[in-house]
Formats: structure tokens, sequence, C-alpha cells
């Protein structure tokens, strides 16, 4: 059991490493915001599917078929793409789509809920194309 264990977490390390990097930066770019434990919440969601896709998997990333990798890969593109897209704009300022707004972090209020959206649409269509495969 502990060698399952193990392995479940070696599986897991880069995952959780590039989620908890993402979740500082994220937090950093938002300074404390109110809405910082908001926009942690795609995060925490993907980690949890990745954890059980490892674990359905017998603490491989296919061993349970492919659905569940392809799923969580069709959430992760877009929830975390989207949420960290939009932090490193709003750092920059990207091409001045802040600079004018007169609450620019507003943006990070429905920013969650668009990325959970997001994230279940990609893991949807990756679902039905790991049945296929």
């Amino acid at each position: 059991m502990a060698v399952r264990r193990a392995a479940l977490l070696v599986k897991l390390a880069p995952v959780i490493l590039v989620l908890v990097a993402a979740a500082f930066w994220i937090a950093d770019i938002e300074r404390d915001g109110p809405y910082v434990l908001r926009n942690l919440l795609p995060l925490l969601v993907l980690m949890l599917l990745s954890f059980i896709t490892v674990l359905r998997g017998d603490s491989t990333w296919s061993g349970g078929g492919m659905r569940m990798p392809l799923g969580t890969l069709g959430f992760a593109i877009p929830a975390l793409g989207l949420s960290l897209y939009l932090h490193y704009a709003y750092s920059v300022n990207l091409g001045g789509m802040f600079s004018d707004a007169q609450y620019p972090d507003q943006v990070f209020r429905y920013l969650p809920a668009y990325t959970l959206i997001a994230g279940g649409i990609g893991f949807a269509i990756g679902w039905i194309v790991g049945r296929n495969v």
C-alpha cells in the first residue's frame, strides 16, 4: 500500500508543482485581493481531476483507459490557460485593456466561473474523444 501511495505521489508531483507555482503567481498578481481564493478554485478542481485520473489508473495516467486522462487534459487547457492568460494580461496591462477600466480588478470576480465552464466543456470533449480511442 505504501508503494502504491508513493507511486501516486510521484505521478502527481509535476501537476502539484505546476499548480502550486500557478497559485502563488495568481496570488501575487491579485495582490491579496478579495478574489484570490475564488480564482484558486479551478486549480483545485484540476488537482482533484488529476488525482482521480491517477487513482483510477492504478498509479498510472492511462491505466484506466483514455477517458479520464483526455478529459483531465481537456479541462486543464482551457481552465488553466484562460486563468493564467488573463492574469498575465492584467499584470502587464496587455494592449492597454485594463488602463481605462474603472475597476480593472473586477475581471477576477467572475473569472472562476468562466474558467470552470470552459474547463467543463473541454473535459466533456476529452471524455468523448477518450471513449473513441
